[in-house]
């Protein structure tokens, strides 16, 4: 008697795994709710691939396309939006091989404006697109690491499922791409380091 109630529970505590419930029950309209819950992540982690807002929402609808495709082999050994992130990713990755994105070398790469008020609304968000102008600089095997843990806010093991990589190699890398932004960008480094703890997260980690 208690499998058939936790199988419940679950299902009525994870939406996902509900709606992939009813897909995979025939219920193919149900994909839909799959797809407003996560088109706006998609995107924007496309979009830090890419960095073209039209070329990302291909890239998420194209993840979506595989998703709907594969969906029973999904096996629930980790979260729906684990696999779905290591799904979308493999596709941005291959897009990326065959159509490089066009980028500025990280060592050519200008040291990003840094605001001059610390406790200034207006300057925290000028300091956090800073911050992200930065980490789009980084050569890719660094950035993709920071944009999963740090924007779409994975820990380690997800981020390295996510990779395909063991969890040390992605902390390793997490340490190097904090250590070049440092050295590449002294300014934002102390500017990082001077201001109070309620900044974003992705702020607060980038400190040394």
């Amino acid at each position: 008697m208690n499998a058939p109630t936790t199988q419940i529970e679950q299902l009525a505590a994870d939406p996902d795994l509900q709606a992939v419930a009813r897909v995979l029950a025939g219920e193919v309209e149900a994909f839909e709710l799959i797809v407003r819950r996560w088109q706006t992540p998609l995107i924007n982690m496309a979009w830090r691939y890419c960095r073209d807002r039209h070329r990302a929402e291909e890239l998420a609808q194209e993840a979506f396309v595989r998703a709907w495709r594969g969906l029973a082999s999904w096996r629930q050994e980790s979260a729906f939006s684990t696999w779905l992130f290591a799904l979308a990713a493999n596709v941005f990755r291959s897009d990326l091989k065959r159509f490089p994105a066009v980028s500025v070398p990280f060592e050519e790469a200008a040291e990003p404006s840094t605001a001059a008020r610390q406790h200034d609304i207006l300057s925290e968000a000028q300091l956090c697109e800073s911050v992200r102008s930065a980490v789009l600089a980084l050569p890719q095997r660094y950035r993709e690491p920071v944009v999963l843990f740090y924007f779409q806010e994975m820990d380690v093991d997800q981020t390295a499922r996510i990779m395909k990589l063991p969890p040390g190699t992605v902390k390793a890398r997490l340490s190097r791409a904090r250590d070049l932004l440092r050295q590449r960008f002294p300014q934002l480094g102390r500017t990082l380091a001077a201001h109070p703890s309620g900044l974003l997260a992705t702020q607060k980690e980038l400190q040394p």
